[in-house]
């Protein structure tokens, strides 16, 4: 089973060697298609959430958006995260992350942390289309201290009771391993890449390929094969 870094790393490769393709002359245009993908990526996870809520009869609301995440940790103490206040809006903090860890590890973080722009905000405007989370100042992986996300509404002690009973009634139920979620980000930001980028897109997913298999092996890029686009469009 694959981990966060081969999610972190297939996204940063991807992005890695949009920006060489198109050189610093076209960095502009390179930023603007790997951020079409991360968008895309967020929207069809933050679709995915609602789905699964709906399904169970649980309103479309922030408690439920908190409830339904589709990932955890791949171990204790690998992630650090909780809340700065619930009123007058919710904020949360991430103050450790596997991401920024894995990007830094393999040399990554220029192009890695172009996941860090949008992804949270497309997930929950994919959950919901009105719904805005604001990034509070630069993600770490951009220099910051702490990344913290303000989430445009409170969290009553009433809806905090809820999503606490919902988490312990889902468990793990509602997330999906990392593999589906480095299929994911491979097939989606690879789709935007082909349909925006079409006379560069071979050379350019080839090249990523190329180097996510160099770092960990065919075993853990050959299960990517087994999805397609539209496995990730459903609950």
């Amino acid at each position: 089973m694959l981990r966060i870094e081969n999610q972190a790393v297939m996204f940063a490769l991807l992005s890695k060697h949009t920006f060489l393709a198109l050189g610093d002359e076209q960095r502009d245009r390179a930023h603007e298609v790997i951020q079409k993908g991360m968008i895309r990526y967020g929207n069809e996870r933050g679709q995915r959430m609602a789905q699964r809520a709906a399904a169970n009869g649980d309103p479309i609301e922030l408690w439920t958006n908190q409830a339904y995440g589709e990932w955890k940790p791949d171990y204790a103490g690998q992630m650090e995260f909780g809340t700065v206040r619930n009123e007058p809006t919710f904020r949360t903090y991430i103050s450790k992350c596997a991401w920024c860890d894995a990007w830094k590890k393999y040399d990554l973080l220029p192009y890695g942390r172009e996941y860090c722009l949008n992804v949270d905000a497309a997930v929950y405007d994919g959950f919901q289309s009105d719904f805005t989370c604001t990034p509070q100042g630069d993600a770490m992986s951009w220099g910051g201290k702490r990344c913290e996300f303000d989430w445009g509404t409170p969290l009553s002690e009433d809806d905090q009771a809820k999503l606490a009973a919902k988490k312990q009634e889902l468990g793990t139920s509602a997330m999906k391993d990392f593999t589906f979620h480095t299929a994911h980000i491979y097939w989606t930001v690879s789709s935007v890449i082909r349909s925006e980028l079409p006379d560069q897109a071979d050379a350019i997913i080839s090249a990523a390929e190329k180097d996510y298999i160099a770092l960990f092996g065919e075993d853990e890029f050959t299960p990517l094969k087994n999805y397609q686009p539209a496995d990730f469009q459903h609950a």
